[in-house]
């Protein structure tokens, strides 16, 4: 656990239970899960890599970020949208990242609806716009008391999952979508003791 200086003595933070005691997990839980996100390629990559977790664990994938970073052309959609069957074989010998088929072929699928949306709106006007209609606020601030609390879909989960998949998005469940809303800011569930809530 990470300390912070307070005059003679150190004080631990306390954080969310989910993350441990891996350095990377800590890092992620401190500086960006929660954090309202507004940028176009960082929603549409983070969309892409929570659906990469179904059936895995978060961690797994955060581990290999990097590596879908390099392997998917710093998720350019552009770039993206033209992968072929080659392209695809090739991805499947990528070690740096999780060799699934049908996920592999999920993001360039991903990558052919997000132009569709980006030629009439910004894709972060399409996110929240869908996910505000069904919450009180947006972002939503929750301070569970612990992670018991946390719902694993909500209303606004099941409506943004629901319109992604009509306008062509592929893993977007409605639990793929709060985690999604959680990793990008649309909701924050860091418990009440947790030193890095936003409010």
């Amino acid at each position: 656990m990470t300390s912070i200086s307070t005059g003679d003595s150190a004080l631990p933070k306390k954080r969310c239970a989910w993350c441990g005691q891996d350095p990377l997990y800590q890092a992620y839980h401190d500086d960006e899960w929660g954090v309202p996100c507004h940028d176009d390629r960082q929603l549409f990559a983070m969309l892409c890599l929570e659906g990469m977790q179904a059936g895995l664990s978060w961690i797994t994938i955060l581990k290999r970020r990097e590596g879908y970073y390099r392997a998917f052309d710093d998720f350019d959609a552009n770039k993206i949208a033209q992968y072929d069957e080659s392209k695809v074989d090739e991805l499947m010998q990528n070690a740096d990242i999780i060799r699934h088929r049908l996920k592999i072929e999920a993001i360039i699928a991903n990558a052919k609806a997000y132009l569709k949306i980006v030629q009439n709106q910004y894709f972060s006007d399409y996110i929240w716009g869908i996910v505000a209609k069904y919450q009180a606020k947006t972002p939503l601030i929750n301070h569970p008391k612990d992670m018991g609390d946390i719902p694993t879909q909500t209303t606004a989960s099941i409506a943004l999952s629901r319109q992604l998949k009509k306008d062509g998005f592929k893993f977007v469940g409605p639990t793929i979508c709060y985690a999604y809303m959680q990793a990008c800011g649309m909701v924050d569930d860091h418990v009440m003791d947790c030193a890095y809530k936003r409010m």
